[in-house]
């Protein structure tokens, strides 16, 4: 029998929930609690002894629980935890695998956020982090101490668009008997982390996953026992640290999730458009679609075909005023918006070096190649994508970029 492909998006289609009227929706759990027929059952939840009894929303909730199932389904993990935001799934889980005089290995290109959390965190709580070439696999087993329990990337690095091995960091990983943490955020779908043999998967799900820049969230995706430890009550990090998910925001990113793998083709496929037409005019344009980008051909390697190279590109304007001038003007002129996060229907730009990347030294945005003029885009859905192409080409010889 032919070896079954793995499809994240028929993971997620296959998942069927029903509402309490029968409806095509799953009921929405209202409630911060959760009343029980026996104080005996009580103790039990407490004790973490029972199955398909709800405590308190803070631990979990039947509308939590639906967007969870259906994020391990896309995944490929046994189960998974939403939480409040992507921090607030990304920090519990290394702290859930971290404890004081503990090593971490990281990407040294990542989220500002979490570059913060593990560079000026984590130290308080004596756990420390070496900072590395994600795509030099030489340079993350030199770094790796006998301290070391976890290694942390993401598939595709915020915001320089470095592609992490995670073949060859999974089995660097297994060599160490350590955990690999990955953050998926710009490439759902289009990359399985679990089927290359990473052990835990996390999202902000704020970004493509919901789509319409409307809430924040975060999930978690990994194997029974630790999402069981995340939410113990005693030393869960999940549950004791309090970043829960709100049923109704939970119910409301299930919606959107439906509808990820058609936005995500139409994300890719517009992306990789503008990026190789920018790449013609002269443009510096780094897309992961492109072949002349480092990381294209272990891309190629990794990805699920049809959802493409993702909807994240940069280009180098030459410098932060013309930058900051070209994204103003396309503003102005309707191409999308100046703002931070990613992934809404409209297309996104910002200068990372000064916005969701500053948080990283100005020497260490150097060292990494982070330049004061680059602009990070996120490209929308934009169904005529060769009229948005024409307005931004003009945008950038009015500002002297072309």
């Amino acid at each position: 029998m032919a070896k079954k492909e793995f499809n994240p998006a028929n993971n997620i289609q296959d998942i069927q929930f029903f509402g309490e009227s029968g409806g095509v929706n799953p009921s929405i759990s209202d409630s911060s609690t959760y009343t029980f027929l026996s104080a005996q059952t009580m103790l039990d939840t407490f004790e973490g002894n029972t199955e398909g009894c709800y405590l308190y929303s803070r631990h979990t909730t039947p509308s939590n629980m639906y967007l969870g199932e259906a994020l391990a389904a896309m995944e490929g993990t046994q189960t998974a935890n939403v939480a409040a935001s992507g921090m607030g799934a990304i920090t519990p889980t290394i702290l859930q695998f971290c404890k004081a005089g503990d090593h971490i290995v990281s990407s040294r290109t990542i989220y500002g956020g979490t570059y913060a959390f593990l560079k000026n965190f984590t130290p308080k709580l004596n756990i420390d982090t070496t900072f590395v070439d994600i795509t030099n696999l030489e340079a993350v087993e030199a770094a790796i101490t006998p301290e070391t329990k976890i290694i942390f990337c993401e598939c595709v690095s915020n915001p320089l668009l470095e592609i992490a091995d995670i073949k060859g960091l999974a089995a660097i990983a297994k060599k160490h008997n350590l955990e690999l943490l990955v953050d998926n955020t710009f490439s759902p779908l289009s990359i399985s982390p679990i089927k290359l043999g990473a052990d835990v998967v996390m999202h902000s799900l704020t970004k493509f996953i919901n789509g319409s820049s409307d809430t924040m969230g975060g999930v978690v995706c990994g194997s029974q026992e630790l999402i069981d430890s995340l939410r113990d009550v005693n030393d869960g990090a999940c549950m004791l640290l309090g970043a829960s998910m709100d049923s109704l925001r939970a119910a409301s990113i299930l919606k959107n999730l439906r509808t990820l793998h058609i936005r995500m083709q139409q994300h890719s496929k517009n992306a990789l458009y503008l990026a190789q037409k920018f790449e013609a005019d002269g443009l510096r344009a780094v897309y992961p679609g492109l072949p002349s980008h480092p990381g294209h051909t272990l891309y190629n390697s990794m990805m699920n075909p049809k959802y493409g190279y993702g909807g994240m590109l940069t280009i180098d304007a030459g410098g932060l005023e013309k930058a900051n001038k070209l994204m103003e003007l396309m503003q102005e002129r309707n191409v999308g918006y100046l703002a931070v996060s990613l992934g809404f229907y409209k297309t996104l730009f910002s200068a990372p070096g000064t916005s969701t990347s500053s948080e990283i030294p100005e020497d260490e945005q150097a060292q990494m190649g982070l330049t004061d003029g680059l602009i990070r885009f996120s490209i929308g859905l934009d169904d005529d994508i060769e009229r948005t192409y024409q307005i931004m080409r003009q945008c950038m010889k009015d500002v002297g970029v072309l």
